[in-house]
């Protein structure tokens, strides 16, 4: 993996709500982008890979965090699995984007709602990584374009 080399780590994922088009990551895929004539590597990393998300972590140069907020069963372990991420040594100083996916779906609680759940503010004031927040529909395309703008302001540092 190259310096610019981010990875997209998916919460803990289930299948809950109405049926979709997407299928969850099982194992790991690897994509490239070019962001600001620079070429970044995204490696998803499934949910279901948690237990050895740790081998990649001294590669990545900023981590996307996912999580299925419209899976209210799963949003516990989610959390614990963030909080995993956040404590590893090798991810101690990496920009960190933390995504609430799905929000499009009817069964999703607020962002406020979502937050409080993770305790985000204690999760933000203890962490040493800087953390973004956003909402995203990767079904519809909303937030879509504001994650693209964190991506490039990451690549420009």
């Amino acid at each position: 993996m190259s310096s610019n080399d981010i990875c997209l780590l998916l919460g803990a994922t289930g299948e809950l709500g109405e049926p979709s088009s997407t299928l969850p990551t099982v194992g790991t895929n690897l994509t490239d982008l070019t962001l600001k004539k620079k070429k970044v590597t995204l490696r998803e990393l499934g949910g279901c890979m948690g237990p050895i998300w740790p081998s990649y972590f001294k590669d990545c140069s900023s981590v996307i965090f996912i999580v299925d907020s419209a899976n209210i069963a799963q949003i516990s372990s989610s959390c614990i699995q963030l909080l995993s991420v956040l404590s590893a040594e090798p991810l101690h100083s990496v920009s960190v984007l933390i995504l609430f996916n799905k929000r499009d779906m009817p069964c999703t609680m607020s962002l406020v709602e979502i937050k409080s759940l993770f305790r985000m503010d204690d999760i933000i004031a203890s962490a040493t990584q800087p953390i973004t927040i956003l909402e995203l529909s990767a079904h519809t395309g909303q937030g879509l374009q504001e994650v693209l703008s964190w991506l490039e302001s990451i690549i420009v540092k």
